[in-house]
């Protein structure tokens, strides 16, 4: 249930149905927007039915909410989530691109990379250390080795650092050197992994499973908020359909979907969500217009040789050539880069 303040209504106001419903135990989620204050409500609702809450001071309306997840719907918080991460703002004007290999693989393919990708303007480096692979004779990552490189790339170029956190155990050593963690498709109902994040303040990429459903995407973001972290960036990666042409089915209906459900931020990552090269670059184009606020791709200095999704993977031409595409996008949409 949400409490809808009326325009006038005053702090005291406010205050007064916090202070109400803190008292008969029941969670409390202020949201102050730019004309109104809208108040949720988490917990059972049954130690309201004797309180005439409508007769409080300052109060509107109370509006039921059919929804299992709350927080991180837009009843609950109707305009739309900002996540601030090193100077730049995930959900606002800007159309943020993230953009690095699979996985580290060495001290000069991660610092190449990440050189080229600071000059043509991308924000962020993303690259797994840990990677869970379908099978277990692939390359599984360089685990610390691989994030201490991540530190120095952005110790040298200022790029944020987004990179994947696999278990509850891996979480805590993940979050000490990046700026962003990733909680991929694989473990996106892992949901004491979603639990460990949620107690911590760091921003969050969720990426949608293989085969959830938008609801249950949603409560996996849930599970974090409810512990107490907001900063959560939905990631679109492809769904598991019938089709084997492609590794998953990009679902962009999602992006304006999600966009209508909840107030997080999405973006889309074609490189998994088609699993071929050639294909990153339309479903990139295709992801900003339909509203994504922004992309993750794999970038890879010699794809071929890559030791992880080297077919999925741009290469530095191909790359520019998005980054071209993606600023003309932008511009038509209003939006910036």
């Amino acid at each position: 249930m949400v409490i809808v303040m009326k325009p006038q209504a005053t702090k005291e106001d406010i205050t007064g149905v916090e202070k109400l419903l803190t008292n008969l135990n029941l969670g409390v989620h202020v949201s102050q927007g730019s004309e109104r204050t809208i108040i949720g409500v988490i917990g059972d609702k049954r130690v309201l039915a004797d309180t005439p809450l409508e007769l409080m001071p300052g109060v509107d309306r109370m509006i039921h909410i059919v929804e299992s997840y709350k927080l991180a719907g837009r009843t609950f918080h109707p305009e739309n989530s900002v996540i601030p991460v090193k100077n730049t703002e995930i959900g606002g004007s800007p159309i943020v691109v993230m953009a690095g290999p699979c996985a580290v693989e060495s001290e000069d393919q991660i610092l190449s990379t990440a050189r080229f990708l600071k000059e043509k303007g991308v924000r962020f480096l993303r690259g797994g250390a840990y990677k869970p692979r379908t099978s277990p004779y692939s390359f599984q990552g360089l685990g610390e080795d691989g994030l201490k490189l991540l530190a120095e790339a952005r110790e040298e170029t200022g790029m944020g650092i987004v990179s994947e956190a696999v278990s509850p155990q891996s979480l805590e050593l993940v979050a000490k050197y990046v700026d962003i963690v990733q909680i991929g498709a694989r473990n996106m109902q892992n949901f004491s992994l979603l639990q460990e994040v949620g107690k911590m303040k760091i921003p969050v990429i969720l990426k949608r499973g293989l085969s959830a459903t938008i609801d249950e995407w949603l409560n996996a973001a849930e599970y974090i908020m409810n512990e107490g972290n907001y900063n959560i960036i939905l990631c679109e990666r492809g769904i598991r359909t019938f089709e084997t042409y492609t590794r998953n089915t990009l679902d962009l209906s999602s992006i304006p979907a999600v966009k209508e459900l909840s107030h997080l931020p999405v973006i889309a990552d074609p490189s998994h969500g088609t699993g071929r090269w050639r294909m990153v670059t339309p479903m990139s184009r295709a992801a900003i217009a339909a509203g994504a606020d922004g992309i993750i791709v794999e970038v890879h200095p010699c794809p071929k040789a890559a030791l992880s999704d080297g077919p999925q993977s741009l290469n530095f031409d191909t790359f520019s050539e998005l980054m071209g595409d993606i600023r003309k996008i932008a511009g038509i949409l209003g939006r910036e880069m």
